[in-house]
């Protein structure tokens, strides 16, 4: 059997193994391993020095598309950067070689999500500059991060939050999750500004935490301390009546200083 028979071979228990429902991650890991030794003999990543058969390099492409998705399923965020690093390399430079990938857009808004999630703003418009204008407003998988992006911007954070359930995809979830997450940690702080006190269920509800459980867990996570009536307070009364304001403490001293002055004489 020949090189690229073979990778043909592993490649096709790769995409059977984990389109199944269970997914068997650790299998598909090991597979993963294997191809990307094999590809690097078969020019995995095509350069000026090598040329590369059509073929291959589908090939190749088609193996990264699921080590991205992989990569999401397992939680690996710096595989995820590589792999779709060197995926790019064929949806931009080999389009015109190798065509379109079907899994192109869905991939590119993934990782338009990916960015906007960690907040990387500059990577992320510089990814979208790389997409003509009819695409980035029209995709059913970019338009709806570019969405996204909007919300953040207006601060039209219960859009986000709605926004989930209607994701292009449900590969998109995990990075919904990190992008929820930070979003619930900027309205966090602004509540924490504007508010010296708010009620458990109040909070609750501008968060979008639908229980007890997860606002208490969203509480402890930055330090908010719940009294027995339900509120959580950010300002330390006790704290704030012993505060001696600077202007009153330097005119008892000057009274001190007066008397002392005045026993002298």
């Amino acid at each position: 059997m020949s090189g690229c028979a073979c990778i043909e071979t592993i490649y096709k228990e790769l995409k059977t193994d984990f389109n199944k429902r269970p997914q068997n991650l650790k299998k598909c890991g090991q597979s993963l391993d294997k191809l990307k030794i094999a590809l690097t003999k078969l020019a995995f990543l095509p350069t000026k020095d090598v040329k590369s058969s059509k073929s291959e390099m589908v090939l190749a492409r088609d193996v990264l598309e699921i080590a991205v998705e992989y990569s999401v399923a397992t939680k690996d965020i710096p595989a995820f950067e590589r792999y779709m690093s060197q995926l790019k390399c064929y949806y931009y430079d080999y389009k015109k070689v190798i065509g379109e990938s079907k899994n192109m857009f869905k991939l590119l808004g993934l990782n338009l999500l990916f960015l906007l999630s960690v907040n990387r703003v500059s990577e992320f418009h510089t990814e979208l500059e790389l997409l003509s204008a009819d695409i980035i407003h029209t995709n059913e998988y970019i338009g709806p991060i570019l969405a996204l992006e909007q919300y953040i911007m207006e601060g039209r954070y219960n859009k986000i939050f709605q926004a989930k359930s209607s994701a292009p995809s449900e590969i998109y979830n995990y990075f919904m999750d990190i992008l929820l997450s930070t979003v619930r940690d900027e309205i966090g702080a602004c509540i924490e500004k504007a508010y010296d006190k708010i009620s458990m269920l109040e909070a609750a509800k501008r968060l979008n935490l639908k229980t007890s459980e997860e606002m208490k867990t969203f509480g402890r996570k930055r330090n908010w301390l719940l009294d027995a009536d339900g509120f959580y307070n950010f300002v330390d009364k006790s704290t704030k009546a012993k505060e001696v304001l600077p202007s009153v403490e330097l005119a008892e001293q000057a009274i001190f200083y007066a008397r002392e002055l005045e026993m002298i004489v």
